[in-house]
């Protein structure tokens, strides 16, 4: 199989490592300033679980454009750019590949899928969700908490589940994957809370404040869900309705009951933090945006995740988890 992995960054250069170091032909696709050290020295692919290999710059290709990585019929391509990059990807998929071209995003958020296909109607454009914080730096990617792709259920993400399996990268074909994506909103629900606090993943959800606002975003999202008859899919150890008061918990008891919560290398940050360091447009629009459209389209208000787009939009902050809740009125 030939897997071309556009967008270069945390999570392509993670799942393409994987698949390279398993011996599958991977092309990367990215800015030059984000290959030249993969070109330099590989690509160095770890994870919590104890994984580390280097894949030699020989044994991936490199590439500037899709259109340099010159997709051919046997292509799959895996999107993996932020939300904001979706028109600007959709636009060089139609350019680059040939009709009926698989296309699976692994992007968060739940409105990518159908933006490119209405740009791309000719390509097989297939959902995904990824459920793990990975952490690049440089030419080492780091898989920093666990968890299992899912793949929406088409002929050719049965084809290739069995070898993102033997890569190390379990993956599962869920019945409902536009759940699934609702599902993991509710998680990436944290993303701008982590990037406000600039704490560390685990630091961040063991400040109770944090968790209470966390836990405000998803119950908002969680109401204005149930108006709209969408039923989030469970992935992680918690149900999606019970999730917001597990979080509310004191320390004592929520460390007690969320340990695999807590299994999160002490670095990890979410991407939304990476974002706002670099002064990078985040993907806020495709998490809170999304609750708050939502909203709109059913005749609620969503001012929780509203005041979080604003907070996100503007200019950098740092807030502490009470700073958080005073702001949003909680």
């Amino acid at each position: 199989m030939n897997f071309i992995v556009l967008g270069a960054g945390a999570i392509g250069c993670y799942v393409g490592g994987r698949l390279a170091a398993h011996g599958q032909s991977v092309c990367l696709v990215g800015r030059p300033h984000a290959l030249q050290p993969i070109e330099q020295q590989g690509l160095k692919v770890t994870d919590l679980d104890g994984f580390d290999r280097t894949v030699p710059a020989s044994a991936l290709q490199l590439a500037a454009t899709l259109a340099d990585a010159a997709p051919s019929a046997d292509s799959i391509i895996l999107l993996c750019v932020k939300s904001g990059a979706t028109e600007s990807a959709a636009r060089e998929l139609v350019a680059a590949c040939v009709p009926g071209t698989p296309v699976i995003s692994l992007q968060n958020g739940v409105d990518n899928v159908a933006r490119i296909a209405a740009m791309a109607p000719g390509l097989n454009v297939l959902a995904g969700m990824v459920p793990y914080n990975v952490v690049l730096r440089g030419a080492q990617v780091h898989r920093a908490t666990a968890g299992h792709l899912q793949l929406q259920r088409d002929a050719v993400t049965e084809r290739i589940a069995p070898v993102f399996n033997a890569a190390g990268l379990a993956t599962v074909l869920p019945q409902d994957i536009r759940a699934v994506q609702w599902g993991k909103l509710l998680l990436n629900l944290n993303n701008p809370v982590n990037a406000l606090s600039d704490l560390p993943l685990r630091q961040e959800l063991l400040d109770r404040d944090c968790r209470r606002v966390f836990a405000a975003l998803q119950t908002e999202a969680l109401r204005v869900m149930a108006r709209a008859g969408i039923t989030p899919a469970q992935v992680t150890a918690v149900s999606p309705t019970l999730l917001p008061h597990v979080l509310r918990l004191p320390n004592w008891l929520f460390t007690r009951l969320a340990k695999r919560m807590l299994q999160i290398d002490a670095t990890a940050r979410s991407s939304m933090w990476d974002d706002l360091e670099a002064g990078r447009v985040t993907e806020i629009d495709a998490l809170c945006g999304a609750v708050v459209r939502l909203a709109a389209q059913h005749g609620l208000a969503a001012p929780l995740n509203a005041r979080m787009c604003a907070l996100l939009g503007g200019p950098r902050q740092r807030l502490t988890g009470t700073q958080m809740r005073q702001v949003l009125g909680l």
